[in-house]
């Protein structure tokens, strides 16, 4: 189900960051830097759900979610706060101010979607009984604990090289891979990448295929292939904007293992991983 998701935050990083994930789950994204604009946005734009900051200028979160919750027409919707400060009692005052729940900074990119499951809105509820009925849930819920990646300490002793020129997706593999027990190196280019599996010799690399104008994941893995120390190494393409057919065959035909596509659950991802490790222990 394709959502509509307001993210109120006046931090770039914060909210880069959720956009990226957000999105690349297939949702659609809107933005606001503060209360005011949070609550104008809401009243214009309907969002299936939001995501808003505690401590922001102008109107913080606590007003924003009092204000939402005395307006008949957006009393309705779904709120999750996105908070460092979560102090003994915060929580409850989270929930007094009309928050449905909330998430601990810093948001951790490869369980969000997962996090934000309870509070989605499913097309069967009646709206006006939403938000008292979450708030009767989570009052009876003890905090939870983090949950368990799929193949949790399954990766131990295996070193996966990750290749990617945006930042962000280095950091989204990376804060998945490394809580399920591999070893993860990083490279922004097909060249650095070489010069990192030659240093690390990986079990695993998991490359982009569209990367710097001049060399993409595919003059990675010839550079790989030619290298006898390199040669065996599995190879694994995820791509979000090469999404063709001529382009899976070509990378398959260089030697990749997997050619997949974002964008990708992570389970199934961890998933695509043991297929290519056969001897990574089970989960």
């Amino acid at each position: 189900m394709s959502l509509r998701v307001l993210v109120i935050e006046d931090n770039a990083m914060n909210l880069a960051l959720m956009t990226y994930v957000l999105q690349a789950f297939g949702h659609e994204v809107l933005s606001a830097g503060d209360g005011v604009e949070g609550l104008e946005s809401l009243r214009v734009d309907r969002p299936d759900l939001v995501l808003c900051d505690i401590q922001m200028p102008v109107m913080d979160g606590y007003a924003f979610a009092r204000a939402v919750r005395a307006d008949p027409t957006t009393a309705a919707a779904p709120l999750v706060a996105v908070t460092a400060s979560a102090m003994p009692g915060d929580r409850e005052r989270m929930l007094a101010a009309g928050f449905d729940g909330y998430l601990s900074k810093p948001i951790e990119p490869a369980t969000l979607m997962r996090d934000l499951d309870p509070f989605i809105r499913q097309p069967s509820e009646a709206s006006g009984q939403v938000h008292a009925q979450r708030v009767r849930n989570l009052a009876a819920e003890a905090p939870s604990s983090p949950a368990l990646h799929p193949c949790s300490n399954g990766g131990a002793g295996h070193t996966i090289l990750v290749v990617d020129d945006e930042p962000m997706n280095l950091r989204l593999k990376r804060s998945l891979l490394e809580p399920a027990g591999f070893h993860v190196v990083t490279a922004e280019s097909a060249t650095q990448g070489y010069a990192e599996a030659r240093s690390h010799l990986p079990d695993l690399v998991i490359s982009d295929v569209g990367m710097h104008p001049r060399e993409g994941g595919f003059d990675l893995i010839r550079m790989l292939k030619a290298d006898p120390a390199l040669a065996g190494v599995p190879v694994v393409f995820i791509t979000a904007t090469h999404r063709d057919p001529v382009w899976e065959a070509e990378g398959l035909r260089l030697g990749a293992q997997r050619f997949l596509y974002r964008p990708l659950e992570s389970a199934d991802l961890l998933e695509e991983i043991r297929a290519c490790l056969p001897n990574l222990s089970a989960p």
